[in-house]
């Protein structure tokens, strides 16, 4: 049986040669990282280059499932309340005067679309949205002079009334996505203290 000859010690390579591998194989891990890795998977794309070849744009859609997930499983486990007054009485309901704004969109599956209040810090708007023959994922937040907030998020929802307090001044609403399979209508009616209404997405 044939061995294979023992390498001669100049066949072998130098330390300065194997420190120069290292480098190269540290330097070329860190380009992954910085262009595939953190791009793809965190939406993080410090050279622009993730954005050229669409790996930022799948973190993003990561990052979003990751979060509506983790709002369906704290819808589950806490009770309703927080920043919003879900139910007006019926004594308030009977009293209401009428609607500033009404309005109704079609969402086909996936699509997610985004309406914002304007508002000052304290005022109050009363809302009333629901779905026609559907269910959607929403999420109510705010943002604006540098403040952001999630007021509630919510996963299969047919629909929902309350009040919207402000938390500061600044744009306050609404994004629903359709996760569903069929198209579904969304009809909006809102009155109260908001200077503006206006779809930003």
């Amino acid at each position: 049986m044939y061995n294979a000859d023992k390498p001669k010690p100049e066949d072998l390579p130098t330390p300065q040669k194997l420190v120069k591998s290292t480098v190269i194989a540290a330097i070329s891990a860190a380009a992954i990282l910085v262009t595939v890795v953190l791009p793809s998977e965190y939406a993080i794309d410090p050279t622009g280059i993730g954005r050229l070849l669409g790996l930022t744009e799948m973190g993003e859609i990561k990052n979003q499932l990751a979060e509506e997930a983790k709002a369906d499983q704290q819808a589950a486990m806490s009770p309703s309340g927080g920043f919003l007054s879900l139910f007006v009485s019926g004594a308030q309901a009977q009293e209401a005067p009428a609607w500033q704004n009404e309005f109704s969109f079609t969402l086909t599956p996936g699509q997610g679309v985004e309406w914002k209040l304007a508002m000052d810090k304290d005022a109050e708007a009363v809302f009333d949205w629901s779905v026609s023959e559907g269910v959607v994922n929403y999420d109510l937040h705010g943002d604006g002079g540098g403040n952001s907030i999630s007021y509630e998020k919510g996963r299969g929802v047919p629909g929902a009334t309350g009040v919207l307090k402000a938390e500061f001044t600044g744009n306050h609403g609404w994004f629903w996505r359709n996760r569903t399979s069929n198209d579904v209508t969304v009809t909006v009616r809102l009155r109260g203290a908001y200077s503006s209404i206006k779809q930003t997405y």
